[in-house]
């Protein structure tokens, strides 16, 4: 059931073809309240189809391929309904955003946890794999249905709104896409140094050595994901938008520098913390820790700047060129190097995404305001 549920979590972004996506970054461009719950509304009836039509997809596959592992395929069709109440779930959470309401944005992440725990270890005990399966279909759905009548959205109003297009299917498309892209990215590291080393326990070491600094990306994501409404409101105000930048750098930047004397200083100390055994990996660990301020700095902030001025395709370009570059430099670098060589490929694509990211957005913001002008 856990072979079966990896796989289902790299297909979540692209449930309703990522309109959960459209609706954050299109909603924070609409002035009502009205335009914001029509919106709402389109992408609900929409994303839901769109959502029918890849379970559908999901389920017809897995009739296709020979699964190693018994009932994998059972499995599979099961969880595929995840994608379902999951869709339903980040766009009540994506509206609380478009109305400002972060309270209620994180209670929603709170519950289903909650909701999760409880049902997971309850209908786990019930029936086994298929309670955990279960388990994993109700959370979601029990937790969109406490919150969906906090939303206040009127289910009556249909507004033509001009923004629904092309782009706007586009913009979510490739954000999902990119999702999943940068999702493998992650996970490469782990399946390149099982492949290439033929070595288990070389697996597991760098599963624990990125532990600390992969756990760390969670703070840009917070930051993202409070202020992407608001800058995206904002975003044709070169003056707001670039005091934004400046205050988000210098902070990271403070934070990163102090990371990195503490990660320095204590390195062998935080791995003893897992293992006494991990303090050989120890470079490998701070190469990481270097890697993690490109995101800090750059990526995180740009990546999403890109976004919010509609270059979600950009986004999965920079995420595949990443994770070609990625294939290409560990099947030089695992051999050779080991998980030492795993983390320089990963720390050193960290900073070019970011950087690439950084680039690209001020050519494409420039090119905006000169068009929008």
């Amino acid at each position: 059931v856990l072979f079966a549920y990896n796989i289902i979590i790299f297909l979540i972004p692209i449930s309703g073809l990522g309109l959960n996506q459209s609706l954050i970054r299109y909603g924070a461009l609409l002035k009502t309240k009205e335009e914001k719950d029509s919106l709402f509304l389109y992408v609900t009836k929409k994303g839901f189809l769109a959502t029918i039509v890849i379970i559908a997809l999901i389920i017809a596959v897995s009739f296709l391929i020979d699964f190693q592992f018994e009932n994998t395929q059972l499995y599979v069709i099961i969880l595929s309904f995840v994608l379902l109440p999951t869709y339903f779930f980040e766009i009540i959470r994506a509206q609380f955003r478009l109305q400002h309401d972060n309270k209620s944005f994180a209670y929603t992440e709170f519950f289903m946890s909650f909701i999760l725990v409880i049902s997971v270890f309850v209908l786990s005990y019930l029936f086994q794999e298929i309670g955990y399966s279960i388990a994993l279909l109700v959370a979601p759905l029990f937790t969109s249905l406490l919150f969906i009548k906090k939303l206040n959205v009127n289910f009556s109003i249909k507004i033509n709104l001009p923004i629904i297009d092309f782009s706007f299917w586009k913009y979510g498309f490739f954000a999902s896409l990119s999702n999943v892209v940068t999702q493998l990215l992650f996970v490469i590291d782990i399946l390149l140094i099982g492949y290439l080393l033929k070595d288990t326990e070389m697996v597991t070491n760098y599963r624990y050595v990125s532990l600390i600094p992969f756990s760390l990306l969670f703070l840009p994501r917070v930051f993202m994901a409070t202020d992407f409404v608001s800058y995206t409101e904002n975003i044709f105000d070169r003056k707001y938008i670039v005091n934004y930048i400046k205050s988000y750098m210098l902070f990271f930047f403070l934070i990163s520098s102090l990371m990195l004397i503490f990660s320095f200083l204590f390195a062998e100390e935080l791995l003893s913390l897992l293992d006494i055994n991990f303090i050989q990996f120890s470079e490998t660990f701070l190469i990481l820790m270097i890697g993690i301020v490109g995101i800090y700095i750059f990526r995180g902030l740009f990546g999403n700047l890109l976004s919010s001025i509609g270059k979600a395709h950009v986004n999965y370009y920079i995420a595949t060129i990443a994770l070609l570059i990625n294939i290409a430099s560990n099947y030089y670098l695992i051999p050779t190097m080991g998980i030492k060589g795993a983390a320089i490929t990963t720390a050193i694509l960290m900073w070019f995404t970011g950087i690439i990211s950084m680039i690209l957005f001020w050519i494409y913001y420039n090119k905006v305001l000169i068009t929008r002008e």
